[in-house]
C-alpha cells in the first residue's frame, strides 16, 4: 500500500521567510495577471478594482488620483482609442518589502489587429503594490518610454 503525505515546502530547502516571499510573489503576479485579463476584456470596473483607492497612476503628460479616476480613464479609453487592444506586461523584477512590493517591468499595448508592438507604444513601468488584510492592490503605476 503506499502513502501520500504533504510535505511543507521548508522541508525541501526553503526557510518559512522564502515562502512567504515566494507566496506574496505569486500573489502580485496574480494582480498583475488579472490586470491584463480585465484590459483584454475592455472591463474598466474590474480593472479598477485592482487599484487601492488613492492609488496615483502616472503617464507621460497625465497624472490620476485615486480609482474613480483611473476607472473613468480607462473607460473612456477601452471606448475609443484602445477598444479591442490588449496590454503586454513583462515583470523583469518583483521585490517584496513586508506589505509592499514593488515590480519593475517592460510594456506594451497591441492595438486591435497588431501582432507586434510599435516602438512608439513600448514602456518601462514600475508597480507598487501594497498589501491590506492579506489583500494585493495597485498603490502606484508610472510609466515612461522604452
Amino acid at each position: 500500500m503506499t502513502s501520500t503525505t504533504s510535505v511543507p515546502s521548508t522541508a525541501v530547502g526553503q526557510t518559512a521567510a522564502e515562502q512567504t516571499a515566494a507566496d506574496a510573489t505569486a500573489a502580485v503576479r496574480e494582480v498583475l495577471h488579472r490586470l491584463y485579463a480585465a484590459w483584454t476584456d475592455n472591463d474598466a470596473e474590474a480593472f479598477a478594482a485592482l487599484y487601492r483607492e488613492d492609488a496615483t497612476v502616472v503617464m507621460p503628460g497625465v497624472l490620476h488620483r485615486g480609482r474613480d479616476a483611473v476607472r473613468a480613464y480607462m473607460a473612456a479609453a477601452f471606448a475609443g482609442p484602445l477598444k479591442g487592444s490588449r496590454a503586454l506586461d513583462e515583470p523583469v523584477d518583483i521585490r517584496v518589502l513586508g506589505d509592499t512590493a514593488v515590480v519593475v517591468s517592460t510594456a506594451g499595448i497591441l492595438l486591435a489587429g497588431e501582432t507586434e508592438v510599435p516602438a512608439e507604444r513600448r514602456r518601462h513601468a514600475t508597480w507598487t503594490l501594497h498589501r491590506r488584510d492579506g489583500v494585493w492592490s495597485v498603490a502606484a503605476y508610472a510609466n515612461a518610454p522604452a
